[in-house]
């Protein structure tokens, strides 16, 4: 019976985002470890890899598929209300300790992840998109485990997806390049980035830098993608209010229309002793959000305790205008142009389905 490394090893294609160097070692782009890799070794993702001189990245297999509301990613300004076909494949280049999907996101670095070879499924570009427009989604969405470091494969589904009139987006952790957003650029339409903390030591801990997320998102936002920002607030991590605040104005310095998602810890994994996040504490983030200037600012994961920060309410005049509960939309009064029926204020976001492109295919596999 193959490994699990050796069955992720054979689900490869050759990549995109790399450059060969002297003695066959590879330089990958794939996120901001700009992994160096010699012949025979792995990067820090652990399922890029060179081989013989050409790097080897994920492609052909998912190890989740699932269609979701799209308030789940979260995506506030997304098409509320409507489904996203999501899909994740294994390995991250960070190693939060309180990952809820570890068990995918640390194969190969984890022993006690070794299990999760029964959750690969092979599927080909094509079928993940028929699996989208048969299940009536909008969007299509890499997520799970870390998307940077399987871009190339994303890209591939998201060509298609997009030809059927889809949107596609990805769930990161924001631990970019400028060379893989660029080659992300031209078939992306949203992205949701999680700002961890404020200290680049806090960052280190948890395997990236400050800095690497912080220009990502200036990057996409500049590009022109739809950016949603989320802070998953820890206790004695991240909470403090002089750090929140930092992350509220430095979202503002970027645009006080991107969304800011302040969500609550729940024990995990390596955390399993740190407490949960409480309403009050996840109340007071969401206030300082608004006071470091940002215009949308929500607070999830407590459905029902936190007052109005699962809503969509216009800045100038604050009519309530996409009510939400958890992951469902209850009412949506937007007018049919995006804006406020109260004031006339446009309101950012992606409200409108994807045009299919030109050679629209009629049917896929």
């Amino acid at each position: 019976m193959p490994s699990l490394a050796e069955e992720l090893d054979s689900l490869t294609a050759e990549g995109v985002l790399f450059e060969r160097l002297p003695d066959q070692a590879v330089r990958c782009f794939a996120c901001g470890h700009n992994c160096l890799i010699r012949p025979g070794r792995r990067g820090i993702c652990k399922v890029r890899f060179n081989s013989g001189g050409v790097l080897r990245v994920p492609h052909g297999y998912v190890a989740s598929l699932q269609n979701d509301p799209v308030e789940k990613k979260p995506f506030f300004h997304l098409l509320p209300g409507s489904h996203a076909l999501t899909f994740g494949m294994l390995g991250c280049d960070f190693h939060c300790g309180y990952c809820q999907n570890w068990l995918t996101s640390q194969a190969l670095r984890d022993p006690a992840c070794d299990g999760v070879g029964a959750y690969i499924h092979p599927i080909s570009a094509e079928q993940v998109a028929a699996a989208a427009v048969r299940s009536g989604a909008a969007i299509v969405v890499s997520s799970y485990n870390e998307p940077l470091i399987t871009t190339e494969w994303a890209v591939e589904i998201f060509r298609l997806a997009r030809a059927h009139g889809l949107k596609t987006a990805f769930v990161s952790n924001g631990n970019a390049t400028p060379r893989g957003l660029d080659y992300l650029h031209p078939h992306l339409d949203a992205i949701k980035i999680d700002l961890k903390a404020m200290r680049d030591r806090t960052y280190r801990q948890l395997g990236g830098t400050l800095e690497a997320t912080l220009s990502a998102i200036r990057s996409a936002h500049a590009m022109g993608l739809w950016v949603e920002v989320v802070t998953l607030v820890v206790p004695g991590l991240n909470d403090s209010p002089e750090e929140l605040m930092d992350a509220g104005r430095f979202l503002a310095g970027v645009s006080p229309d991107i969304p800011w998602h302040v969500t609550a810890f729940h024990s995990d994994y390596r955390m399993s002793d740190t407490p949960s996040t409480s309403a009050a504490t996840l109340l007071r983030a969401a206030e300082i959000g608004q006071e470091a200037g940002l215009r949308f600012v929500y607070a999830g994961n407590l459905p029902g305790s936190v007052n109005n920060y699962e809503t969509t309410s216009c800045p100038n005049c604050h009519r309530r205008l996409i009510e939400r509960r958890g992951f469902f939309v209850l009412s949506n009064s937007l007018t049919p142009d995006d804006c406020c029926p109260g004031c006339g204020l446009h309101i950012p976001g992606v409200w409108k389905p994807q045009p299919a492109q030109a050679g629209r295919p009629e049917s896929l596999g």
